[in-house]
């Protein structure tokens, strides 16, 4: 233990120099500013930084990269309240509480939460990342197919769990989900599916132009039909401010540790990625709520949820990015470069023989979260008034951003004319009540489903057996039964019981 004391010290003081830190400052801001634009994200600063990084010692150039990495989602959620555009796609599920927190003239308040969350959920995640860095190796390879597409299923029945009141309508937005999911070519077989004979949809429909549409380009178009502001109350954007939302945080402690918890063992699975961290962190907080249907409406652990496993997913990624070469998202496949560059090849030898590294990339990722959320907090009174923005001047200021940042994602025309078709399927959805949280989910998961499920009979010759002879797999059915099944005889249990009462009054 103290040789791991010992270790942990010596990455924190290599990061504490001047150089590292100028240059993680320097990330921090590019990922704040990246984090913010819808379309660009992480992944494309990380790219953009990688010609920086020349020149540089690994310590530094690893601060730079964590800096970056540390500050995307406190950007990206400071769209997503005040503008109903996720600035990076896990912030997606922040948009769900976070908008109608501002609309309702507290944006102060959910930006507040946002940036607490954060930062919290980091430092959990760090931790939590300490801890399991040392045993990571046994932990990664506990997954296969099998257990990946549990997961991934866990993912849509928690989603469909949180759909309470409706839930046809709810399927219906997941089957179209997985429909548009499946476009494109089939990983197994290599055939082409639903394409059109478009080029463009081999590679299936881009994930963070689909966003965009639903969120960002439904959200105009809901807005210029309404007209007036994105505030319902302009005066409201002054009071309810930053510490009231800080504050809410620390009220509703238990959200931010599940939260973060969720995001921390999701982080670990390589190819599930933030979207599903944030999204089974939402879902999870719904079920267990005691007012479900106060979430869509303006509930601040709706807010605190998404973005404390955000924040928290970012260490454990780290883990079979570098135990194992296998990147956990595209923001770590681009990170892998970084790393390859300055001559560290990831697997098992690099968690020996960079250790100092390794851990200075921990506590950069950690400072930077931190420092990015107390910046979003000085901000949060100015950034607020953009909600009493009129919207004629608005809507053509965030379609702008938002359509340029579609292309940006690989400079196709073919990401506007997405996100425009999908932010008219949003906008028709909005009217009849149609959720929109299972198209997303099922866009992130479905291609994953239908792979491991395939590579899953294979690996069994076709058996079912296989998937109750694994450890893990019988721990995630327990898990999914739950999930399905714990409600249903919570509330039967307490109408029998409230019945019995009743019955037994009159003696």
């Amino acid at each position: 233990m103290t040789e791991l004391l010992g270790i942990w010290a010596s990455g924190f003081e290599g990061l504490l120099h001047l150089k590292p830190l100028l240059f993680m400052v320097v990330g921090m801001a590019v990922g704040l500013v990246f984090g913010a634009i819808p379309g660009l994200g992480g992944t494309t600063a990380l790219a953009l930084m990688i010609p920086l990084t020349y020149g540089l010692d690994s310590i530094t150039s690893l601060a730079l990269a964590g800096g970056v990495m540390g500050a995307v989602p406190m950007g990206g959620s400071i769209s997503a309240i005040l503008l109903n555009t996720p600035g990076s796609a896990p912030n997606a599920a922040t948009c769900l509480d976070g908008y109608p927190l501002a609309q309702q003239g507290r944006a102060g308040l959910a930006i507040g939460a946002a940036a607490s969350a954060n930062s919290i959920g980091g430092i959990i995640g760090t931790f939590s990342l300490l801890l399991v860095l040392p045993i990571s190796k046994s932990i990664v390879l506990l997954f296969g197919p099998p257990e990946f597409l549990l997961l991934a299923i866990m993912g849509l029945v928690m989603v469909a769990a949180a759909a309470r009141g409706r839930l046809l309508h709810g399927l219906i937005s997941g089957g179209f989900g997985l429909m548009v999911a499946f476009i494109g070519y089939e990983d197994v077989t290599g055939a082409v599916r639903m394409t059109g004979g478009m080029e463009y949809l081999w590679d299936g429909v881009r994930l963070v132009p689909a966003l965009i549409g639903l969120f960002a380009v439904t959200e105009m178009i809901r807005l210029w039909v309404k007209g007036g502001t994105i505030s319902n109350d302009a005066g409201a954007t002054r009071i309810g401010g930053m510490w009231d939302g800080v504050m809410e945080t620390f009220r509703h402690w238990p959200t931010v540790i599940r939260g973060s918890l969720i995001g921390t063992v999701v982080g670990a699975v390589p190819g599930v990625g933030g979207v599903v961290a944030a999204f089974l962190s939402y879902s999870v907080t719904v079920q267990v709520s005691k007012d479900p249907d106060s979430f869509g409406r303006g509930n601040i652990q709706g807010v605190i949820a998404p973005e404390a496993a955000i924040n928290a997913k970012d260490g454990s990624t780290l883990i079979p990015t570098l135990a194992f070469g296998i990147p956990g998202s595209a923001e770590m496949a681009v990170f892998l470069g970084i790393l390859v560059l300055h001559g560290m090849q990831p697997g098992p030898l690099m968690l020996i023989n960079n250790q100092t590294e390794i851990y200075g990339l921990v506590w950069a990722l950690t400072l930077s979260c931190v420092i990015a959320s107390f910046a979003g907090l000085l901000f949060v009174r100015p950034l607020a008034r953009i909600t009493t923005v009129p919207a004629t001047i608005l809507v053509p200021l965030v379609l702008s951003v938002a359509l340029v940042g579609s292309w940006a994602v690989d400079q196709s025309i073919g990401n506007v004319v997405v996100s425009c078709l999908f932010g008219v399927i949003g906008y028709c959805m909005s009217l009849y009540e149609f959720p929109r949280l299972p198209i997303v989910i099922c866009l992130v998961l479905g291609k994953g489903i239908e792979r491991n499920f395939q590579q899953s009979l294979m690996m069994s010759d076709g058996h079912w057996s296989l998937f109750v002879t694994r450890p893990v797999c019988l721990v995630l059915i327990a898990v999914l039964l739950i999930a399905l099944l714990g409600r249903p005889i919570s509330r039967h249990l307490g109408r029998a019981l409230g019945l019995s009462r009743t019955r037994r009054a009159p003696a």
